[in-house]
């Protein structure tokens, strides 16, 4: 199924028609655009006068005004947005000099409330996406606008060109008016953020309930279980142990062919100039996460892209007091805007992101983790990449890994199994055409396409994952890009348990809610994406969950039967072999991933695998008892608990061959 057709009728307006929904009559849509250049490497045909700088006259220095003009032609991007994000002036006093240059009005939307905008529910996302705010004072439908990217330049124009025209136009911050959408449709945009995927499509919920007629199929096959197994208990047991072990061999083998597949080649066209980079949003999401603000504010700092062009969000949640306290100390530059998350809904990840989304300016976004310390150079590589596709690619995934000095079993295993998961299994599901399970944090989206899409599934505590798995139905792909973002691992069983247990969880929701129907899955996914999902998601659970059971039969040949029973029963050989081969691929994943990270001396970690895998089938079985009795409770990683160096020797950029 297309992405049109899959979407047609079910958009809201003001993503269908945002130029009739939100913007002036008379003006393109572009006028007030969020981003500098829509499409990276596109030309722009823009004035070249910064009249925007005319209020200013004689109010700054004329060198300043000269410099920021001159930095506005390098970049592409009004003189006023450049003095801005420079802290020459704050927004609020240049709105205020624009207005009064332009003879017309400031409101700070103080005495406006929610009756005196047009627009339905549905429709306010689109007032913070494009800046606009639609007012109707009796019969007149006026426009409160926040300047941003060329919006002032315009402004100055229609007003000697169009002043009747500019005359039912008003001026406010951006600040102003996120606090008019929080205090007087706050309770609507929170329940887009949490129920919009469920409204939109209710088929990728995590959510939604199941019919009566697709539940009744899951249903008789579990009664028919329970009956063969109070029957016959040591055929079921026989029967489930052959099922997990043919399971682990094909997922074992799954992951050898991503090792044996090469990589796609990545091509390097030649670097953007800043006038053609777009405005690029990074979406960070934080819950009690204090000790981690400074160092992510240092991470952010060291992108390698105009600071002018980027767009950080953080998004907070309202009880907590203490990080909200942490971001105010380290007083963020103006480039970085501060959202409260809504309550109602459930107080996850993804719904925080969520409600980030339709605050969000740039043509393109990503999301970051608070302990982040991502390669400078990923935002360009991203865009790189995605100039290398056309608009089906929706996502890049850059790699991820873990720069821990303070170690245990678990950090340990757990860099390895990173490395082999982002360094050669990811790649090699893009070069077998399959859909990625996304990592949670290092994601590269473009903005239109994950709007469209609806966002993310604020009820699954993977998130990523089942992204992944509905882009791939919706007709779009995503792709890898070798650049690296250093995190930081749990060091205590317990941190690593909840952490898993939470991974394991969404798993088996995404699973679920993809194999509702396995038809319509296989239709719009294809059979690559039908096996990636059951080999992926499917096999990762079940062998987990498997895994306790085959030792434990393994046990009970070894204690009861002489080593020509054992090796000579079918099914003894069939779990011996699922085991080995699910180890040696382990094995070689893991050891191909660290040499192309430079790390091949912490390869020694790897004998202690099959301890990792038990570890691994107590936090599924655990995630099996949460998925019934708390399906959408987000069990939160701390981290600053470990000491990082944020510069361990790995190869970040480019993977060894």
């Amino acid at each position: 199924m297309g992405v049109q057709q899959s979407f047609q009728g079910d958009q809201p307006r003001v993503w269908r028609q945002p130029a009739a929904a939100l913007h002036p009559p008379h003006l393109s849509p572009g006028w007030a655009s969020s981003s500098a250049t829509p499409n990276p490497g596109e030309p722009d045909h823009r004035e070249n006068t910064a009249s925007e700088l005319d209020c200013l006259r004689g109010i700054l220095p004329l060198p300043l005004l000269q410099a920021a003009e001159r930095r506005s032609r390098d970049l592409n991007l009004g003189a006023d947005q450049i003095l801005i994000q420079w802290g020459v002036i704050s927004e609020e006093k240049y709105v205020a000099h624009l207005a009064s240059h332009l003879g017309i009005g400031f409101d700070d939307l103080s005495t406006v409330g929610r009756a005196h905008c047009p627009l339905a529910d549905a429709e306010l996302p689109g007032i913070a996406e494009f800046g606009i705010l639609p007012l109707r004072k009796g019969d007149t439908l006026n426009w409160i606008v926040t300047p941003r990217a060329f919006t002032a330049r315009r402004l100055t124009h229609f007003s000697t060109t169009h002043p009747s025209l500019v005359a039912r136009i008003r001026l406010t911050t951006r600040r102003h008016l996120h606090q008019y959408l929080t205090e007087q449709t706050g309770d609507a945009l929170s329940h887009i953020a949490a129920e919009g995927l469920l409204q939109k499509q209710p088929a990728m919920s995590a959510k939604s309930a199941v019919g009566w007629r697709k539940g009744l199929r899951p249903a008789i096959l579990l009664l028919a279980c329970a009956v063969l197994a109070l029957l016959y208990p040591a055929l079921t047991m026989d029967l489930i142990g052959g099922l997990a072990a043919v399971w682990f061999l094909t997922f074992s083998l799954l992951r050898l062919a991503c090792v044996l597949v090469p990589p796609q080649p990545e091509r390097q066209l030649p670097p953007l100039r800043d006038d053609q980079l777009p405005i690029y949003s990074v979406v960070v999401a934080l819950y009690r996460e204090e000790a981690s603000v400074p160092g992510l504010l240092r991470s952010l700092q060291k992108l390698d892209y105009p600071a002018e062009k980027l767009d950080i969000i953080l998004i907070l949640e309202p009880d907590d007091l203490r990080t909200r306290a942490a971001v105010a100390r380290a007083r963020p530059g103006p480039q970085v805007q501060v959202l409260i998350a809504q309550t109602g809904g459930p107080q996850t990840k993804p719904k925080a992101l969520n409600v980030a989304l339709p605050f969000v300016r740039g043509s393109f976004l990503t999301v970051f983790d608070a302990e982040d310390d991502p390669d400078p150079g990923q935002l360009r590589a991203a865009l790189n990449m995605f100039r290398q596709h056309n608009d089906d690619v929706a996502c890049v995934q850059a790699g991820l890994h873990f720069d821990n000095l303070t170690h245990s079993l678990f950090s340990r295993m757990a860099s390895v199994e990173y490395a082999g998961l982002f360094a050669v299994f990811l790649p090699g599901l893009v070069a077998l055409g399959m859909p990625l399970p996304l990592g949670g944090t290092s994601n590269h989206f473009r903005t239109d396409t994950l709007r469209r899409i609806g966002g993310w599934d604020a009820y699954n505590v993977t998130e990523d994952a089942d992204l992944g798995i509905r882009l791939a139905r919706l007709g779009y792909r995503s792709v890898t890009i070798p650049s690296v973002t250093l995190e930081e691992a749990p060091i205590a069983f317990s941190a690593w348990l909840r952490q898993r247990s939470r991974w394991m969880k969404g798993w088996m929701q995404t699973w679920a809610v993809h194999m509702r129907d396995p038809r319509r899955l296989w239709d719009e996914a294809g059979p690559r994406g039908f096996l990636a999902l059951n080999i992926i998601f499917g096999g990762n659970i079940l062998t987990s969950l498997a895994f306790a059971v085959l030792i434990v039969k393994l046990i009970a040949y070894l204690l009861l039967a002489d080593s020509g029973l054992l090796f000579g029963d079918r099914l003894s050989s069939l779990h011996l072999l699922a085991i080995a081969c699910g180890f040696i691929a382990t094995c070689i994943i893991g050891l191909t991933g660290l040499m192309r990270r430079g790390r091949l001396r912490d390869g020694w970690i790897l004998a202690l695998t099959p301890i990792y895998w038990g570890c691994l089938s107590i936090a599924t079985w655990r995630a099996l008892w949460q998925f019934w009795t708390r399906r959408y409770h987000w069990e939160k990683t701390e981290h600053g608990l470990v000491h990082r160096t944020g510069t361990m020797a790995v190869n970040r950029r480019r993977p060894q061959r």
